[in-house]
């Protein structure tokens, strides 16, 4: 099971849950119960606790994990600031502080004025503690870092503030290194460790310092070390390099990386998260799920009935499915896949493009129409704009504009009508009075901006070399038309599997919005999250103003 089948899981439980309350909406106390489960569910949160002494390269090796540049490194943190990771649409970093509600948002590059000595002296800022949002992969999907203040520094507050903090994690990443492995201070917080029972991952950091040799001796000397204090053996204990590793990511050397250790660490640490502690969570959720809704009675024995199939079958996939993954990665390292750029207003850079011209056009055309009686005449002829096109012109026109403009359309569509009235009666005379799409001339803007911006992102595509191109998404629509230009070949599957990991990624927020807003816990969305409604209907019709509500051939 990997992090993705594991919130899938979660999604489904939520479902059942939602079905369970549909059934039976009047019974209040199950009511509320399922919110109970659901928040639970919603609230799956992950605090993996990074302690080390300082300067150990915690930062660098968080940095290392999380695949990116992230956290300031080089900077000791002298005050007793407790630092978590979560994700974030952007990286920022939210300032919680010990005697006030209000929150602050600053760059995450002002860190260091509110968690070091030099910024925040003692602490006078009562900084609780700081939060880092970042757009990481790991964190998007639920799991939270907690960088502690480095044991042994000068104010022994640091320490204090660490060891407080142990309750609260999940499992622990001790970081220690070669240049002096298992300080005094690790020994007591090893100790600390021991007593919660909880998994102990154990780093010995920058082994590009030392020799083979020496790295055996350290290796081994940390394992006795280890048994010693903790009463059992740790294995294994990973030899990294994180500087090394960071590099690596960042310049996408697979050999170099290989080089830093991290590979068989992060693979240690993924399998423990999605395969021990994820499947212990789903189990006991499964479990309680089952004991609340055999309590209750059945308005609707049938429906119950199937409910409560669902949830044993899903309950006998997650025991039956103890096979590890055969290949676990903490970060998007896929060297193949291109990159979507989404345009924040209209999802569809396409979409975004015929927009942009058709404003363009209407905001002159609205102004012609207003002074030039030739124009009014060929608006005429022309059987003004089509039905979508008329009330975009409306809205950036004015009462006074509508009322200097339109007159020769009115009196002359009021002649052909008479005329048509005259013969009789001839619906498809009447017909032919409607503007479609063939005649309106702000369809024929449409049209070329569209044609136009098809043809430049086949373009792209067809340039796109790169492993890792960057290219504009566009809504489904305009994909199909950009496919067509493109013709079958690896730009086109290169391009839909873009597309088709973007929707993904876009359904699987929504099905995260939907769990926290039927938990109550909206407070805990993204900003993704917050947006992913709005997105997925741009991506899958393309924009509003682009989209008729009817095609007026078919409705005559």
């Amino acid at each position: 099971m990997d992090l993705k089948e594991y919130e899938q899981r979660k999604f489904l439980l939520a479902e059942i849950i939602r079905t369970a309350q549909a059934i039976d909406t009047k019974n209040t106390v199950l009511q509320g119960d399922c919110r109970e489960l659901v928040a639970r569910l919603a609230e799956d949160q992950f605090n993996l606790m990074v302690v080390g002494r300082f300067s150990r390269g915690k930062s660098t090796l968080m940095n290392a994990i999380l695949g990116g540049d992230y956290l300031p490194t080089g900077i000791v943190p002298l005050t007793s600031v407790i630092t978590t990771v979560r994700y974030g649409s952007r990286p920022q970093v939210v300032l919680h502080f010990r005697d006030f509600g209000l929150n602050h948002e600053i760059p995450l590059v002002q860190l260091a004025d509110y968690v070091t000595q030099k910024g925040n002296p003692g602490n006078v800022k009562k900084i609780a503690w700081a939060e880092i949002q970042l757009p990481a992969e790991i964190l998007r999907r639920g799991f939270f870092f907690v960088d502690t203040p480095g044991l042994g520094s000068p104010i022994i507050e640091n320490t204090l503030t660490t060891e407080r903090f142990l309750p609260q994690a999940d499992a622990f990443i001790l970081v220690t290194s070669y240049e002096s492995p298992l300080s005094e201070e690790e020994d007591r917080i090893l100790e600390r460790i021991r007593n919660t029972g909880k998994k102990l991952f154990v780093v010995i950091n920058k082994q590009d310092t030392v020799t083979a040799a020496e790295q055996e001796q350290a290796r081994q000397f940390v394992a006795e070390q280890l048994a010693a204090r903790l009463g059992r053996a740790v294995d294994p204990l990973h030899s990294i390099s994180a500087r090394q590793a960071l590099e690596a990511k960042l310049s996408r050397n697979l050999h170099y990386l290989n080089e830093s250790g991290i590979p068989g660490f992060e693979t240690e640490l993924l399998q423990f998260l999605t395969e021990d502690r994820a499947q212990l969570f789903l189990v006991n959720m499964y479990e309680r799920t089952m004991h609340l809704l055999t309590e209750w009675s059945r308005p609707d024995e049938h429906a119950w009935n199937a409910l409560m199939e669902r949830l044993r079958s899903q309950r006998e996939s997650i025991t039956g499915s103890g096979t590890p993954s055969e290949h676990v990665e903490l970060t998007d390292s896929s060297a193949d896949a291109w990159k979507l750029d989404i345009d924040r207003k209209t999802g569809c850079h396409i979409c975004g493009v015929i927009l942009e011209a058709t404003f363009r056009f209407l905001s002159k055309y609205q102004y012609e129409l207003t002074i030039d009686p030739e124009a009014q005449q060929s608006h005429f002829r022309r059987h003004g704009f089509c039905p979508l096109h008329t009330w975009q012109y409306e809205g950036i026109s004015s009462p006074y504009g509508v009322c200097v403009a339109y007159p020769a359309l009115a009196h002359g569509t009021s002649t052909y009508l008479d005329q048509i009235a005259a013969r009789g009666g001839d619906a498809e005379g009447v017909r032919q009075l409607v503007a479609t799409p063939q005649s309106c001339p702000a369809c024929e803007v449409r049209l070329g901006s569209e044609g136009a911006a098809v043809e430049e992102l086949a373009a792209l595509a067809r340039q796109a070399t790169a492993c890792a191109a960057r290219l504009p998404a566009c809504c489904l629509p305009h994909l199909a038309m950009v496919a067509k230009s493109l013709g079958p070949g690896e730009s086109t599957r290169k391009l839909l599997a873009a597309h088709a990991a973007l929707l993904e990624r876009t359904a699987e927020d929504l099905q995260r919005y939907a769990l926290k807003h039927d938990a109550l816990r909206r407070y805990l969305t993204s900003e993704e999250e917050r947006r992913a409604a709005q997105i997925a209907l741009l991506l899958l019709a393309g924009h509003r103003n682009l989209s008729s509500p009817w095609v007026i051939e078919y409705v005559l």
